[in-house]
Formats: C-alpha cells, structure tokens, sequence
C-alpha cells in the first residue's frame, strides 16, 4: 500500500456489481479499512455505475467497443487507472479478458474473485459444470491476477456443499453470499500488507499460500482473526 490512509480500492465492473457493493458495504461498516475510490465499466448500462454514482462514488465507462483491439482498450483503463492511484484494483464480474498491457502495470495489486474453487473450472457456466461433474462441493475463489485467465495464484477460497436438489442457479446464490464475505476480507489483507504476491507465488504474514488458497471459515470473534487458516 502506498502509505495513504485509508486504502484506495478502484472496482471494475460489467454488471450489476453485487461484489463491488460488497467491498463499498465493508468500506462503510469499517471492516475494510478503505475508501472504493472508482468504478470503472466497460458497460453504460451496468446497473453498478448507477449504484455506484448513487453512493457518491467517481466512475467512469470505457466501452471496449470503441477500441480497435484488447491492447488499445487495456492502456485506456491504465491510463484512468492510473490518474485514481488506486493501492487495489479489484475486478467485480468484469467480462473481459485482460492482456499484458492492463496486467503487468498493476502486477501484485490486482485481484478478481472467481466462482469456482479453482484451479477447477476456469472460464464461464461453472456453477453448471460442478453440478454435472458430481462434484459434492462448490465455492469461489480470490486470486491475484495474472496474464492466464484466472490462473493467478489463489489467495482465499470459500466451499459450500452440492444439494440434490440443486440447480446451478440455486448453487449460485449460496456461492454469491460467500463471495461477498471473502472478498472484502482478503482485500483488507491485502491492504494491511498481509497479502503479497512474488515471483514464488502468493504469501500471507510472509508464509507461501497453498496452491487451493487459503480456506475461509467464518469469524470467531470480532477482527475476524479466525477467517482463513493460515499456510
């Protein structure tokens, strides 16, 4: 973190933004020590920006459609990116997929959560593809961001088990509470200097996090200091 208090967290949305409302929900409570500083979609009609603006937020559209390629469009989120000074870039549902020229400039402070537990079912529909592997749990998963799509190292994973009855919509909504308590707890991690990345992967208190990340388990007592198992 660059030494400003608090934290600044710029969100990248397409959507409704329900992570993003997530981590501005923790902002305001004080359990993330910080301030969602912009919204950035690459949609004019994301429900997020109108919520965002709502909550007294800056945001901006970029539309990848008026760019040539993913390269042109990266360096025009870098360069508004770069005029918030975000400590944290956190992406939000935002369907785009990255290329080098967004990625390396904000390498070690970029995070996305995915609705997976990775490194299982990378991409869309994963909801869907759990169900019909047989699998007996789902969960979602924060990871740094790295140039393969969401091949970064994990950082926290949530789990919740598979029903019978379940459809990959019913799954979605339990995986969506879970989101929305692990992302904002590992993005005060991150800006507690908690959380690094390095050539050697992802560390939390300056221990090597193991390959699946760390596993969430809801808090104990008020700091949340019993939140996720240590490497």
């Amino acid at each position: 973190m660059s030494g400003r208090s608090p934290g600044r967290i710029a969100v990248l949305i397409s959507g409704r933004g329900s992570n993003m409302h997530a981590l501005i929900d923790a902002c305001n409570s004080g359990a993330l020590p910080a301030e969602v500083c912009l919204v950035i979609s690459n949609r004019a009609d994301a429900e997020g920006l109108r919520s965002a603006r709502e909550a007294g937020i800056e945001t901006a559209c970029i539309a990848h459609a008026d760019f040539p390629d993913r390269e042109a469009f990266d360096s025009a989120l870098v360069a508004r990116l770069q005029q918030a000074q975000p400590d944290l870039v956190a992406l939000a549902g935002f369907m785009r997929i990255l290329t080098p020229v967004f990625i390396t400039p904000f390498a070690g402070r970029l995070l996305n959560i995915h609705p997976s537990l990775l490194p299982k079912y990378p991409g869309l529909h994963t909801h869907q593809r759990a169900i019909d592997a047989g699998d007996s749990e789902a969960g979602s998963t924060v990871h740094f961001v790295t140039p393969e799509l969401d091949g970064g190292p994990p950082v926290l994973q949530a789990r919740v088990p598979i029903q019978a009855h379940d459809t990959a919509d019913s799954l979605a909504l339990r995986v969506l509470e879970m989101e929305h308590a692990i992302y904002p707890l590992a993005a005060r991690w991150f800006l507690q200097g908690r959380l690094t990345l390095d050539k050697q992967g992802a560390h939390f208190d300056g221990q090597k996090i193991p390959a699946n990340g760390l596993h969430y388990r809801p808090p104990v007592n008020a700091d949340g200091a019993a939140a996720g198992s240590r490497p």
